[in-house]
């Protein structure tokens, strides 16, 4: 019987959590939040006066970002590892080219896009071999960009919210939300960004339901937690009455590519 240090079990649970979004993909796409245009401009300044400005969405789970970018005119790539996740986004966004594969293999040639950006996702990423792999699909001067939505537990409610339902996605957990330094790109340049979600008790517990910690339990513990957290949200006067504005903090770290 293998020894397992406490660094094995760590990576194996973060395996684990990486994996498990296809099992929850129609409500991911219903209930996580989109990101605010701002923080998206900023992720692509460097490279915007490019036509046509070529994007790839890494790791694009069901097209929360893709969409955004597709609206925005931009010629659109979208990688996906998990087949549930990839499907959801074809069937939500009809005719976007979106391909199976991972940050550390992307299934594109050298010098392919101007940008790559990752949503809520770079942190689960072997980044020693993930920032070489997007160093050779992007442009001279190309940009990585990746995004996160963090609760905003600056906000008591929130603060108290994150608590019960067991939340990593937090304003005051930030650290480690950025790029880190790696000799193919130039410094990071960081920059925060106010944003907000619209939802009700049912949604955002339902909400919860689609982050890795919830979806690793067994049934029966998602269905303790997630009753626990409707119980508070029902309970809590900022909460209780219809619907209210789950304040968020969108993170984006930047890095251009190249010397």
């Amino acid at each position: 019987m293998p020894d397992f240090t406490p660094s094995d079990r760590l990576a194996t649970e973060h395996a684990r959590r990486a994996r498990s979004f296809g099992a929850a993909a129609a409500d991911y796409a219903d209930h996580r939040p989109d990101y605010p245009e701002a923080a998206v401009s900023f992720a692509l300044a460097p490279v915007a006066a490019r036509r046509p400005l070529r994007v790839l969405d890494l790791a694009a789970g069901t097209g929360k970002l893709t969409e955004q970018l597709l609206r925005a005119g931009l010629d659109v790539i979208a990688v996906e590892p998990d087949a549930a996740m990839r499907d959801e986004l074809v069937g939500r966004l009809r005719g976007v080219v979106a391909l199976p594969g991972s940050a550390e293999a992307i299934p594109l040639p050298d010098n392919r896009v101007d940008a790559v950006l990752v949503g809520q996702a770079l942190h689960w990423f072997d980044l020693d071999r993930a920032l070489p792999e997007i160093a050779r699909v992007l442009t001279p001067g190309g940009v990585l960009a990746a995004l996160w939505n963090l609760d905003d537990d600056r906000v008591d409610w929130v603060a108290e919210f994150a608590e019960i339902a067991g939340l990593g996605v937090r304003y005051s957990l930030r650290s480690g939300r950025s790029i880190p330094a790696h000799a193919d790109f130039q410094e990071q340049e960081l920059r925060e960004f106010s944003h907000k979600q619209p939802r009700t008790a049912a949604s955002l517990t339902a909400t919860v339901g689609t982050h890795s910690p919830t979806l690793v339990r067994t049934p029966d513990e998602q269905q303790a937690l997630l009753g626990r957290v409707r119980a508070y949200l029902e309970g809590n006067p900022a909460t209780a009455g219809g619907e209210f504005e789950l304040p968020l903090v969108t993170t984006v770290s930047r890095a251009v590519v190249g010397k």
